[in-house]
């Protein structure tokens, strides 16, 4: 595995060309940034340090006017070469460099202090101690500061070795199962077709997965992979990967686009999240103004409304975000807000519910899953993973279920099933969630589809219509005065037989049967209903319903106007 490192600082303090010396190669790709000596756009690079970790460098612009740029390149870095000029100092950019990768949760860096051949030993030490001075209280409070020259290489090998005890006390990407790349680039390669780059997070992708390209909701297929300047048929979270797709064009895709798996992503329009504003703000933040949110690799156009009252600079608030189009979140996703109309950065935080269900009013996010469960009360595991990245196991079936929630569905189940009277509930009036309850309750019994207190007494057993049905034999009695539901759970039981509305004895079939195979020993040519009908001693509505039963139980069989003997009669 290899660790991402972003650059960061103010323009024209080193940079690329720090990038350059470390790894030979150019991060700026553009002949306009070689022309102009001004990196504009995202570079990247590779090395291999003196331990033999691979560091994957990504350069991004210093200047202002491309700080959009900047951001793109630094949503998915695991940690930061920082740099500063030994001869200009703090600057504004370096300030708000450092402000951006804190606010989107980056934890560790170091920081190089550049071009000390052009400066006297006085002016590297004060340089030095100002750099100190300016990080406390940041990320960068405790981290290496190595002065460094890249044009006589003075400091190179110390920047090699620390960057190395970086990588070592730098966590490894976490593999929840579930890849998410944002796109920083996207390209046609000669030959190859669509590629598009970025740092892949969440899980790993293979040769020909099938992936959905977000927001367009595009589905596509890697055709191969490349990590490192080497092709791969799998890569892992935590690199730099180049994909090449099948089934879109390039000019298809956008800087911000997200590959993630089908179905592995909640996809979400509305998010709520707590925004931490810059406490060298002149303002606070409300929901006036044109704002623009920068996640993963991409610049949004959003509307936001503050959950309570405006935020001061130095403070955090909630807010629930509105974006353009739906992308694939998870609590803990980091962003960056900024005001283009003002063109400053206001803030930034992390996203807290993707799913939010309270009025804006009324809203109180946090990243609590029980939070989560009892606004819903009732949750499938697998929707509250994607709402939350947390697997809890279900409570009742293949829910998760707030308490109280699943208090009130049991003592309606119950309440339900006593109402019922005495053959029970039919649970197929139950609600699905009503219906999972059942395996928890021990008092109460479920047999065929009918639930009933387990202290009841059955109350078709020895029923009088059966034992009526019993006696009168191929001339039963209608089922006058008999209960309907009873009766059909009589019939469900298979304590009695219904044929063309014509009710029997089970026994009775078996009686016929027998009474069919006597008469066509006796005639195996076959036999006339009106023959059967006088045998049976029963009218036409009896004895039509019966032979009926037998023809469809292969007993008997019809030709012409006779029954002859089926496979499956009886002998006699």
């Amino acid at each position: 595995m290899s660790h991402v490192v972003s650059t960061a600082g103010h323009v024209d303090h080193g940079k690329s060309t720090l990038v350059r010396v470390l790894t030979g190669t150019d991060p700026d790709r553009f002949a306009e940034e070689k022309e102009r000596g001004l990196t504009i756009d995202l570079g990247f690079a590779s090395t291999k340090l003196p331990s033999g970790k691979v560091l994957s460098l990504v350069d991004v612009p210093g200047h202002v006017r491309f700080l959009k740029n900047m951001l793109a390149g630094v949503g998915a870095v695991d940690a930061c070469l920082f740099v500063v000029d030994a001869n200009e100092g703090w600057k504004p950019q370096t300030e708000e460099h450092l402000r951006i990768l804190d606010l989107l949760g980056v934890r560790h860096g170091i920081v190089a202090l550049t071009k000390i051949g052009l400066a006297d030993d006085d002016l590297v030490e004060l340089a030095m101690l100002d750099v100190e001075e300016r990080v406390v209280g940041t990320f960068l409070e405790a981290a290496p500061v190595i002065p460094v020259d890249s044009i006589d290489g003075t400091g190179l090998d110390e920047l090699r070795a620390a960057l190395d005890d970086l990588l070592a006390t730098t966590p490894d990407a976490i593999d929840r199962g579930t890849p998410r790349l944002w796109v920083d680039r996207a390209f046609s390669a000669k030959g190859s077709g669509t590629v598009v780059t970025g740092t892949l997070t969440g899980g790993r992708i293979r040769v020909d997965d099938e992936l959905d390209l977000l927001p367009h909701g595009r589905s596509v297929r890697v055709r191969a992979l490349q990590s490192l300047h080497a092709q791969r048929t799998k890569v892992g979270p935590g690199n730099r990967t180049a994909v090449n797709l099948s089934g879109i064009g390039h000019d298809e895709v956008r800087r911000g686009d997200v590959l993630v798996r089908s179905g592995e992503w909640h996809e979400t329009t509305v998010f709520d999240g707590a925004l931490t504003v810059l406490d060298s703000l002149d303002h606070d933040v409300s929901r006036r103004g044109a704002h623009l949110l920068y996640m993963g690799a991409g610049e949004h156009a959003v509307r936001i409304r503050i959950l309570g009252p405006a935020i001061a600079p130095g403070n955090t608030g909630n807010i629930r975000v509105y974006l353009p189009a739906a992308l694939p979140l998870l609590p803990g996703d980091r962003f960056v807000l900024r005001e283009s109309g003002r063109s400053e950065t206001i803030g930034g935080g992390e996203v807290l519910d993707v799913d939010p269900r309270s009025k804006a009013a009324d809203a109180s996010p946090d990243r609590s899953v029980d939070r989560v469960i009892a606004e819903r009360g009732w949750v499938t595991a697998d929707e509250l993973l994607l709402l939350t990245g947390e697997h809890r196991d279900p409570d009742v079936g293949v829910w998760v279920v707030d308490p109280s929630e699943l208090h009130l569905a049991i003592e309606s189940v119950r309440s339900r099933v006593d109402d019922a009277g005495a053959l029970g509930l039919d649970t197929a009036t139950l609600r699905d969630q009503e219906r999972a309850t059942l395996a928890l309750l021990t008092d109460i019994v479920v047999a065929g589809g009918r639930a009933t207190r387990a202290s009841a007494a059955d109350p078709l057993l020895e029923h009088p219509y059966v034992a009526a049905l019993r006696s009168a034999g191929f001339a039963p009695p209608d089922p006058d005065g008999v209960d309907r539901e009873e009766l059909r759970e009589l019939v469900r039981r298979g304590e009695v037989i219904v044929e063309d509305g014509v009710y029997f004895a089970p026994a009775v079939i078996d009686d016929a049967a027998l009474l069919l195979a006597e008469m066509l020993a006796e005639k195996p040519e076959g036999v006339t209903v009106s023959e059967v009908r006088q045998r049976m001693g029963n009218t036409r509505k009896h004895a039509m319903p019966l032979i009926a039963r037998l023809d469809a139980g292969g007993m008997t069989r019809r030709r012409d106007n006779l029954r002859i003997a089926g496979p499956r009669l009886p002998s006699r």
